[in-house]
């Protein structure tokens, strides 16, 4: 490759390179010991140097350099890995530079000609390639030539980013770069003569870990199915981990079945994955998570500055996030002040002249007559233009929205079709039917908790009391830090949720939290709209919903009667109309009937969106992926926060698990209802963070009973006792009264200011990076469960032993793979039907390349240049439903017909191959009819081992009789008879198989005998069809029901037509039948002794797997580069 010029001192050079061309300008030199055989010592230096020192040493094992006559000074202008690749860069400068250089009279001027050529060739190379994505395009071009060179892979296998390191083996370390592409980890090293390449999928690992081993700290573990790779000696080992972690990650979810997850559009093309990308991926998750925003948008603009705080009377510092629809601030100081202005509520964003004290100040100003004022913003100028474009554009939307609207409420009906109210003045006796179908369709414009109260204390007063004065504090609140969703949110506020929000301001200061306000302003009519559409049919997802409309609160008054339960259904099924990747899932009742009690119909359908789509992503999705992600960090989290109650449990999955309905109905279904209610209003400020704070509070407070525990049931014990017993500060009155002191019972407050003191240092950026880490095993947990239940329903159908099948799944697995990586992914699961996604043989498919890749791998018989046109005929016989595509059950029965199937079976195989659907139009190729072993003239008798002769004729139908009553206890239908044109094909086949086998010639005389057999039957039986007389008059009934099938099926083949307009379609053809051809192929022992010979699978597929990559990348670069 060319590099960009840089200047060595050829005496230095001398000592370790060795001149092989030179003229005036340039030298063409080899690197001293490269090459060497029979281990000398030089050459082992050199290549552990090469691998061990920076690339930019220039340590390709050729280069090229530009001298200036008469000077030490040269400069390296290109290297290469082999003798080709340099020398096809010294041709080139022989005829495109070499003769120009002497018209320059100052050698200074030449050399300095020489490297703008050369400069900018490397400029257009970059131009075109993935170097020119990178921040240091030179450089990372050299890594990606040393990268595709060592391993070999194709052009589309986009390279991130590599690392110089340390891969351990056992207790040897090997020096080497590590690289990191969008589908591979892969690993190089050359020391001391040893090369080590290790080339892993993503797919293929199960998890990553930071660990410590023995002296070395800071390790990355890469665990796969098989085994485990310790890498080390990173220069930013946090780097590496995240870098990874992503990568891997982004590999599953596109790779795997991910149950619904899915994936930024800009990670959806690897050839876009760059590690600058990665970067900003990470903080735009961040991002979304700190502040619950919806997971569509994308950040845009980062900018340190500070904001007037006035309850502060102070500027605060910290950093400004801008995205589609928000502007963000969040301060450096954690819990010191977050803000969050939607632009929905923005009238103007105004710069103001700077001054000493201010700046470069900016003024946003909102429609609650509020302005806010950020100062120290570097890019000002640029920032505040583009936020004015977004905003521009967003007014205007608005605009034309609400003159969409006004249109369109001119030429409808005053009445709408729901209304908001209904009447209860009948009184006969059908009044209940009449007053539940009214319910169906009224939109409740109240929350249930006005008009349906659940069961309250004896001491009332008390409890208005407290709300009186929760109240209070919460309108003090608001006139210091304002109200809505823009709204200072302080440490303070943090403390004023802790305490339990009033129930006269708890669904306005949900709404405010999670910002489904916006939401619901953004979109006036469309849950009205959505509830007409969605309940004019049913669905999967109704019938669920109605299953479960009764067990949601069905001890509150509110969901006893018909109100409750046909709001709830609106909010469900309007829902799952929306959202038909999640539908309904459990727990999506609890959370939506909690929501309903304390806000109207409308505002409770846009907080199940946020709570499903926002602040709760993958959780309520086919698989529940994100909750079972979730479960798996408590996991973690436990043994990192509780180190005590980790060691005396030591499997904690049991634990973990318990969990999962903590965290899917957010204590909804295990606290009791007002101490639930407490959970809901600090998960709705603080987001999920709330729920593990609050667990792992639960499990520290259990902590010795949880570690004397002797199974999982008393555990769950332990812990559903302590929840039920949980209450909030408003019942300890009744406690008393009811049931003296309540030595027992823990209040909810106290549960929560101590899970706010003891793990209030959680942060979200540490939650997102867990949850990215365990992902990976979560899915690929779900993916040895699907490769589980594809063997377990193919086991049955196959006499494959169960190691064998499941290589035999991976190597399948892996075709599949490497289509996705490099090819069209044409096979990718988006693509497939619903139904045949969620069918668990039918996860993977292969096309018809990418089968016929496979079949050149395990084919036990190969059948030389004929081979690609028997490997399409299998997969046109293969492929029943015509889609084009192969599943696995099929392709693994196939493969158990060739490695454990019985001799009619092979043969059977055989026969489908050389009939239609498999078999299509014939080919023009000269016949095997002429020649001489096909002769039909020859004398068809067999000597017996007692020394008799005994006539292919006799021993044909004693054959037949045996398969004629076989036949009957067969349900299978006869297969077509076969036209002679078929049957030349046929042979042509066996005849491609037996060559090069080590009886090759006994085979060749076997099957010329069993041709020349097979022509005098098929003749003999034409002969006698046109004189309408059968072959055998005299026989049996098998004998005679025999010929009538053949018959049949030759009238049968007959009427298709087959071979029409073809050399076969003459009348003179003749058909044989499947019996008749397997009956003369028992005749020769040599024949059944080929298809008989033990198999072995294992060994095939080991060897398979070996070549699998290289021969698929190798092919697939051939195809690109001739595209």
């Amino acid at each position: 490759m060319w590099l960009n010029p840089e200047e060595v001192l050829l005496k230095n050079a001398l000592k370790l390179w060795v001149t092989e061309k030179s003229n005036d300008y340039f030298l063409l030199q080899r690197r001293r010991g490269h090459g060497d055989t029979g281990g000398k010592i030089s050459g082992m230096l050199v290549g552990a140097l090469d691998t061990m020192l920076d690339s930019n040493a220039r340590v390709a094992p050729f280069r090229i350099l530009l001298q200036v006559p008469g000077s030490q000074v040269s400069w390296v202008i290109a290297s290469g890995a082999a003798a080709e690749e340099v020398n096809s860069h010294w041709r080139w400068l022989e005829l495109n530079l070499l003769h120009s250089l002497s018209v320059f009279e100052n050698k200074e001027d030449a050399a300095n000609f020489v490297k703008g050529k050369v400069k900018g060739l490397i400029a257009e190379e970059v131009r075109g390639g993935q170097a020119a994505q990178e921040e240091d395009p030179e450089r990372f071009r050299e890594a990606l030539v040393r990268f595709e060179q060592r391993f070999g892979l194709p052009h589309r296998e986009k390279l991130v980013t590599h690392y110089s390191c340390c891969c351990w083996k056992g207790r040897v370390p090997r020096q080497g770069w590590l690289y990191l592409s969008t589908n591979h980890i892969a690993f190089y090293s050359f020391l001391l003569g040893k090369e080590v390449k290790l080339l892993v999928p993503w797919a293929e690992v199960t998890g990553l870990e930071r660990v410590t081993v023995g002296l070395i700290t800071d390790v990355v573990r890469v665990h796969t199915r098989k085994r485990q790779r310790d890498f080390s000696m990173f220069l930013n080992v946090e780097e590496v981990m995240t870098v990874m972690t992503q990568l891997a990650d982004i590999a599953l979810r596109r790779l795997l079945d991910s149950g619904g997850l899915e994936l930024d559009h800009t990670l959806q093309q690897p050839t876009s994955i760059t590690k600058r990308v990665l970067e900003e991926q990470a903080l735009r998750q961040y991002v979304l998570s700190l502040f619950g925003l919806p997971r569509a948008e994308q950040l845009k603009e980062v900018a340190q500055c500070s904001v007037w705080t006035p309850h502060a009377r102070c500027h605060t510092p910290g950093t400004l996030y801008a995205t589609d629809s928000y502007l963000c601030f969040n301060s450096r100081e954690s819990g010191v002040c977050v803000l969050l202005i939607p632009l929905a509520e923005v009238l103007s964003i105004e710069k103001v002249e700077t001054t000493s004290a201010l700046p470069n100040p900016v003024i946003v100003s909102v429609r609650s007559k509020r302005a806010f004022q950020f100062i120290e913003l570097s890019d000002r100028d640029e920032l505040v233009d583009n936020l004015n474009d977004r905003l521009r554009a967003l007014h205007w939307k608005q605009a034309v929205f609400r003159g969409q609207s006004q249109r369109k409420k001119s030429l409808i009906s005053p009445t709408p079709y729901y209304t908001f109210c209904y009447d209860t003045m009948y009184e006969t006796e059908d009044a209940d039917v009449i007053s539940e179908k009214a319910l169906r369709h009224t939109v409740q414009t109240e929350a249930l908790i006005t008009t349906f109260h659940h069961n309250q204390s004896d001491s009332p007063n008390n409890k208005c009391n407290a709300e009186q004065r929760k109240e209070r504090l919460w309108e003090d609140h608001f006139a210091e830090f304002g109200r809505g969703v823009h709204m200072f949110r302080t440490d303070k506020i943090r403390r004023l949720v802790a305490m339990g929000i009033p129930e006269s301001l708890r669904g306005e200061l949900w709404l405010t939290f999670s910002d489904a306000c916006s939401s619901l302003t953004a979109h006036p009519d469309y849950y009205s709209k959505l509830v007409e559409e969605s309940m004019r049919g049913s669905s999967v997802a109704t019938e669920e919903i109605e299953r479960d409309l009764h067990r949601s609160l069905p001890e509150h008054p509110a969901f006893q009667n018909n109100t409750g339960i046909s709001a709830l259904r609106r909010v469900l099924t309007a829902y799952a109309h929306r959202n038909p990747k999640i539908g309904y899932c459990q727990s999506m009742n609890i959370v939506a009937s909690v929501l309903l009690l304390y806000t109207k119909e409308e505002e409770a359908f846009w907080l199940l969106v946020t709570v499903c789509e926002r602040m709760l992503p993958d959780y309520f999705n086919r698989r529940v992926i994100g909750a079972q992600v979730d479960q798996s960090v408590f996991e973690e989290l436990i043994r990192e926060r509780l180190p005590d109650l980790a060691e005396n449990i030591p499997d904690l999955a049991p634990l973990a698990s318990v969990s999962l309905s903590w965290f899917l109905t957010l204590f909804l279904s295990v606290l009791p209802f007002r101490s639930a209610v407490c959970v809901l209003d600090c998960f709705f400020f603080h987001g999920i963070k709330a729920i593990f704070q609050l667990a792992l509070t639960v499990l520290d407070a259990n902590a010795a009973e949880l570690s004397a525990s002797t199974d999982d049931g008393q555990a769950l014990m332990i812990l559903t006792s302590f929840l039920e017993q949980v209450r909030h500060d408003d019942e300890a009155c009744e406690c008393s009264e009811e049931a003296g002191p309540a030595t027992g019972h823990t209040h909810i407050t106290t549960l929560i200011a101590d899970a706010y003191e003891k793990f209030g240092d959680l942060t979200v950026k540490h939650l997102e990076r867990l949850r990215c880490r365990h992902r990976i095993q979560v899915l690929q947990a779900h993916e040895d469960t699907t490769k589980e239940n594809a063997l377990r329903l193919v086991t049955p159908d196959v006499s494959v032993t169960p190691d064998d099948l499941s290589d035999l799944y991976d190597v399948f697995k892996t075709e599949h793979f490497i289509n996705l990586y490099w090819g069209d992914g044409v096979c990718s699961a988006p693509d497939l039907p619903t139904l045949r996604r969620r069918d668990y043989p039918e996860r993977y498919h292969v096309d018809q390349a990418q089968f016929k890749s496979l079949y050149q791998l395990l084919v036990p018989w190969l059948c030389g240049p004929h081979t690609d046109t028997v490997a399409q005929r299998t997969f046109t016989l293969l492929d029943h439903n015509r889609d084009n595509l192969i599943n696995f059950s099929e392709f693994a029965r196939w493969i158990d017909t060739l490695y454990c199937g019985e001799f009619n079976e092979k043969i059977r195989l055989l026969y489908h191959l050389h009939i239609p659907p498999a078999l299509t139009d014939p080919e023009e190729e000269p016949s095997p009819l002429k020649s001489p072993v096909l002769s039909t003239t020859r004398p068809l008798y067999v000597d017996l081992p007692n020394g008799e002769t005994k006539g292919y004729g006799e021993q044909l139908k004693q054959m037949l009789k045996d398969l004629a009553l076989e036949k009957d206890k067969d349900v299978e239908q006869p297969l077509p008879q076969m036209n002679q044109w078929e049957f030349i094909q046929f042979i042509k086949t066996l005849y491609s198989m037996f060559q090069a086998d080590q009886i090759e010639s006994e085979l060749f005389q076997a099957i010329g005998m069993v041709t020349s057999l097979v022509l005098q039957i098929g003749e003999a039986g034409h002969r006698d069809t046109q004189s309408g007389e059968g072959s055998f008059k005299q026989e049996g009934p098998a004998e005679r029901k025999e010929e009538t099938d053949s018959e049949q099926a030759s009238g049968a083949v007959a009427g298709r037509g087959r071979g029409s307009g073809s050399a076969s379609g003459s009348e003179g053809d003749w058909t044989v039948s499947f019996a008749q051809i397997l009956a003369s192929l028992l005749t020769e022992q040599a024949l059944v002794n080929f298809f008989e010979r033990p198999l072995d699978l294992g060994s095939k597929l080991a060897e398979a797997k070996k070549r699998q990559y290289q021969e698929r990348a190798g092919l697939l670069m051939i195809q690109h580069g001739t595209s």
